[in-house]
């Protein structure tokens, strides 16, 4: 499906979602919001078997912002109820991120601001270019984060921390926020690998972040889809329980993936020193 504000790219079983509102710095408004859930409710609609989309990565076209936040302009013409709607429209589309069976990382190869860092808070990873910016900056329109950035940036980088950026606006850049947690990854904006051709160094200044972040996700598929899934869910699930309530999660979910056929191939795989075929079954 082709989308009006997005960019789909498929490498192998990992799909690559661009947010293409380069002009505006990838800016998100109720278009952007609309589109990237349908795109996201794709997937989640997709088995876990072969051939199927096994990770996503969410990024912005262009090298100058992943997502610069909310677009201001649309933004400034909006009422009580309408700003209601537009929050819970975020809300409803990081909880779908969240909740997505299959892993999702972040690519962040600029400005990561407002709607745009709440957007990467959503995925389950975050990796950014060493060019890249953070940041809550909403108090300096007269707001707060909307689409979740205080609840989930608390949860994220502690109390202290999260305090400290919502209420100052201040922008880190990608080793502050590799740092305090923010980001699990720092990939250099530029790198050198060999010409298949030549055999000469050469700089690779396309999207290094994004290459990256697919061969995380290229590991990944190679695991088992169910178990995955499980291990998402049960980290996500239990992250906001206490510890005894959390743990059984933790059983449940380790003793319902022995009634399936994954289980029983990966084993058997070990003991028989071969990779395993998971079928997602």
């Amino acid at each position: 499906m082709a989308y009006e504000t997005l960019q789909i790219e498929d490498r192998g079983a990992v799909r690559v979602i661009r947010v293409n509102r380069p002009e505006v710095l990838n800016a998100l408004n109720a278009a952007v919001l609309r589109d990237l859930a349908h795109a996201i409710d794709q997937v989640a609609q997709q088995p876990h078997g072969t051939g199927s989309v096994r990770g996503v990565v969410i990024t912005g076209v262009g090298d100058k912002a992943f997502i610069a936040g909310a677009d201001i302009a649309a933004m400034a013409e909006l009422g009580e109820s309408d700003a209601l709607v537009f929050a819970s429209q975020g809300h409803a589309l990081g909880e779908m991120i969240a909740a997505l069976h299959v892993p999702v990382i972040a690519a962040v190869g600029g400005f990561a601001l407002g709607g745009g860092c709440e957007i990467a808070l959503s995925c389950d990873f975050i990796y950014a270019s060493d060019r890249a910016r953070f940041g809550q900056p909403e108090v300096k329109l007269g707001v707060i984060p909307g689409f979740g950035g205080t609840q989930r940036l608390l949860r994220r980088v502690g109390k202290a921390r999260a305090l400290e950026m919502c209420l100052t606006g201040e922008v880190i850049d990608a080793h502050e926020a590799y740092r305090i947690g923010l980001v699990n990854r720092i990939v250099a904006h530029e790198l050198i690998e060999t010409d298949p051709v030549g055999g000469k160094p050469r700089r690779m200044t396309t999207e290094p972040v994004v290459k990256v972040a697919v061969s995380t996700l290229e590991g990944i598929a190679a695991m088992g889809p169910l178990a995955v899934a499980a291990a998402k869910q049960v980290i996500h699930r239990g992250a906001e329980l206490p510890l005894e309530a959390a743990n059984q999660i933790e059983i449940e979910g380790f003793a319902a993936l022995f009634t399936t056929e994954d289980q029983s191939e990966g084993m058997r795989a070990f003991l028989d020193k071969r990779d395993a075929k998971f079928e997602g079954r």
